[in-house]
């Protein structure tokens, strides 16, 4: 089976994640800009990069390793989640709160909250940014989030 980032549609995906984040925050995100090296980078980043679609209620639609180790799933589970069920139940209007931010500026820098793997784990994540994903003609396809500080709780 094909890793996630040898797949067309995620290295299409990876891209868009990419361009977006430089969009928004005027910084690259990785350096590597070109088709599967950087889904290849963004996969294999030391940080953790998430981002789910535009659905009533969203579905993680990406992990890098990273990320998938910290929520405990593959990739297969973790693409199957709504990503309102990373948080816990008493947290998920904070995360709904910061959601809405991103309607007004396009991103969100320094957020924080809590979110639990899926064997229970609970870790607070800090100085994360969150940002709206765009297509190619700038419309919105999706929300992403990346972040290198955690500690378990």
């Amino acid at each position: 089976m094909a890793l996630p980032y040898e797949r067309a549609e995620i290295q299409t995906w990876s891209r868009y994640l990419a361009n977006s984040y430089r969009h928004w925050r005027n910084q690259d995100l990785v350096t590597i800009k070109n088709g599967k090296t950087v889904a290849l980078s963004l996969f294999e980043a030391p940080c953790a990069i998430v981002s789910h679609g535009t659905q009533t209620d969203p579905i993680f639609n990406y992990a890098n390793r990273c990320a998938l180790k910290l929520w405990e799933m593959d990739w297969d589970i973790f693409t199957q989640l709504p990503s309102r069920l990373s948080a816990e139940p008493m947290h998920r209007e904070e995360r709904a709160n910061m959601l809405a931010q991103l309607d007004t500026q396009g991103f969100v820098d320094d957020y924080q909250g809590i979110r639990i793997s899926s064997q229970g784990k609970r870790f607070y994540i800090k100085q994360a940014t969150i940002w709206n994903v765009i297509d190619d003609t700038g419309n919105s396809i999706g929300q992403a989030a990346t972040f290198q500080n955690w500690t378990f709780l």
